[in-house]
């Protein structure tokens, strides 16, 4: 059998991109299999990158040596510091994408990508000698062999798209929608079902009156998702973005017409996301909601297009016109583009390893939507690891798998692996037991070590980033050996900052820890911590270091715990179904997910304490 490349990415979207873009950077020869290459990079959706949990996930892309933080930091329309009058674990970028220029990016980071080739056409189904699988067909029938194969299908998969009673086969904005995989997959014996999402109108920005609407500007200052960025849009040249609320005649309209949409008039068979529903399931499962909040987002300053965010919707498009005509300043709205319902294939959770691995097929791994997750920062993530987890796999190196304290990545992945999940999966900050660890601020310090042993990080970005490292290091232990006395100018100062004037000697770092002291204004009283020459946002991370370093040290600790349980490793070849003192609902999960270490088994619903104590009994007894 000849080889014709190292790895296949079938989809050109964020988890493909990340996909082939991590294989073809460790040196092997890849294949990036799309429908339509000028679609590559596509945001069908709202063009944003990053939000809650995710914005911190795209710092994780980049500190791993992945490529979404460096195209999104090229061009964005807005870049917003969110949650910033809440603590470190929860602050996040947001950035307005362009939705032309953002392809455009990717695209040309293909095209100049060494050991990358890209392709048009169909994948319909996966050469294979029923145990290992070794390419992809072609409609045409055209064979492509390969050593790994990585399915990024997104919502194309058996897609169809829903404006009430008018149904469709298509992908995402019209696309050809990938007919036929889905089937071969079922034949292969992999267990399929069907998810849903949407998307929201678009209307003209001159048809729209502003004056009934807030707006919402970016954040001053140098913010970026890319640690190796160093051009920033002025907050004067970025776009702004506008806050309104439905009506009650928005309500009444959407509750009259329930019955058209295409989800409460049964045609939707797939399960839709929780975290981002459409409008209509909001009027319908918060009924006690007076008002929903939508926010007006420019898609492109090549368009006059205005994504009206939180307003997908099923209806037909005679509805939806009504809809839209009854928000404020939107009464004379012009249409550009019609909401719909999309329905996709999807692979279950319990067909693959946390190295995102088919268990059944070596040499075949998914990421992204088909994985069951939503939204293109979840999908990058994915895609970034499939690839490496590929190429480590050929490499006959151990394979990437990131823990829960490590990243929002692992998180999401040790989520789908051990609880599975029946709807489009999102991140969400809440999700992680550790998220005072997994920062915005230090995805570089938990990170960069991990990209530069695998492959992805060059040296010179790494001896960058072990300087910045010593430089916080060494600022740690100025502030933890300075002390301050009781002297006029610094009471002085301490009265100014509303903080309590000194009555003996104390250290910088007490100092820094107390409430109202940013440690960039105590900078006059540390000369030798001005020398170390830190930036404001290696400042600003020594500052949340110190502030909450006893809320640190207990997560860490915490983590430490979990680490041991993750230290006990389970035979995959352990037959739960009979193993005595298990309960019942544990034994049906454990032989499904096959977990790897106790620590995996521990979070898988309907394993509890009892049986979590068998488990261990009987790795000793194994190992004795």
């Amino acid at each position: 059998m000849n080889i014709d490349y190292d790895v296949i990415v079938v989809g050109g979207g964020h988890a493909g991109l990340e996909a082939a873009f991590s294989s073809a950077h460790l040196g092997h020869q890849t294949l990036l299999i799309s429908l339509n290459f000028d679609k590559v990079g596509n945001m069908p959706c709202n063009p944003s990158i990053g939000g809650s949990a995710k914005g911190i996930v795209v710092r994780e892309i980049d500190a791993l040596g992945g490529m979404m933080g460096k195209a999104a930091d090229q061009m964005y329309l807005q870049m917003k510091m969110l949650n910033t009058g809440k603590g470190p674990g929860v602050q996040c970028l947001r950035s307005q994408q362009d939705k032309i220029e953002y392809p455009k990016i990717m695209q040309n980071f293909v095209k100049n990508t060494q050991n990358l080739s890209y392709l048009d056409g169909m994948v319909v189904d996966l050469i294979h000698d029923n145990k290992t699988v070794n390419g992809v067909i072609m409609a045409d029938g055209t064979r492509i062999y390969s050593r790994a194969v990585i399915l990024a299908t997104g919502t194309y998969m058996e897609a169809q798209i829903f404006r009430g009673r008018d149904v469709r086969q298509e992908g995402p904005d019209g696309e050809k929608a990938s007919i036929g995989l889905s089937t071969k997959l079922k034949e292969m014996g992999l267990g399929i079902y069907r998810l849903k999402t949407g998307t929201p109108p678009r209307v003209a920005k001159e048809s729209i009156d502003f004056s009934k609407s807030s707006p919402q500007p970016g954040t001053e200052g140098h913010y970026a998702f890319s640690y190796e960025t160093t051009h920033f849009i002025p907050l004067s040249e970025q776009e702004l973005c506008y806050l309104i609320y439905t009506t009650p005649n928005t309500h009444k309209i959407i509750q009259e017409h329930l019955d058209d949409t295409a989800l409460y008039g049964g045609l939707v068979k797939g399960v839709g996301p929780r975290y981002c529903p459409s409008i209509e399931s909001k009027i319908v499962n918060f009924k006690d909601k007076e008002r929903h909040q939508l926010f007006l987002e420019p898609e492109s300053i090549h368009t006059n297009s205005i994504y009206l965010q939180g307003f997908a919707t099923s209806m037909a498009v005679d509805i939806q016109k009504m809809m839209v005509e009854s928000l404020p300043g939107f009464e004379k709205a012009k249409i550009l583009k019609y909401a719909y319902a999309i329905e996709y294939d999807a692979i279950r959770t319990e067909e693959y390893d946390e190295t995102l691995a088919i268990k059944k097929w070596p040499g075949l791994y998914i990421a992204g939507q088909i994985c069951g997750t939503s939204g293109y920062e979840e999908a990058a993530a994915l895609g970034l690891i499939a690839g490496i987890n590929a190429c480590m796999k050929i490499d006959n190196r151990e394979p990437l798998i990131l823990r829960r304290d490590q990243s929002y990545i692992g998180v999401m992945i040790d989520d789908l692996v051990t609880k599975g999940t029946d709807e489009p999966y999102r991140l969400l900050s809440s999700r992680a037991e550790y998220r005072l660890l997994l920062r915005h601020d230090n995805a570089d310090l938990r990170l960069t070590d991990i990209g530069h042993a695998i492959g992805l990080i060059s040296d010179e970005r790494y001896n960058k980033f072990c300087h910045k490292r010593d430089k916080i290091n060494q600022a740690i232990k100025i502030l933890n050996s300075t002390y301050f006395g009781a002297t006029k100018e610094m009471n002085y100062f301490l009265e100014k900052n509303g903080s309590t004037p000194l009555k003996g000697g104390v250290l910088a770092a007490e100092l820094v820890k107390r409430p109202m002291i940013k440690l960039s204004s105590l900078l006059d009283f540390l000369p030798q911590l001005v020398n170390l020459d830190l930036d404001e946002f290696e400042i600003e991370e020594v500052e949340i270091m110190v502030k909450y370093e006893g809320y640190i040290v207990k997560q860490e600790k915490d983590a430490a715990n979990m680490r041991k349980l993750e230290e006990l490793k389970l035979d995959q070849n352990t037959d739960y179904l009979h193993l005595d003192g298990l309960a019942l609902e544990a034994r049906a999960k454990l032989n499904a997910i096959k977990p790897t270490t106790i620590g995996q088994a521990s979070r898988i619903s309907g394993v509890n304490p009892s049986d979590v104590a068998i488990l261990i009994m009987h790795v000793k007894r194994n190992k004795k």
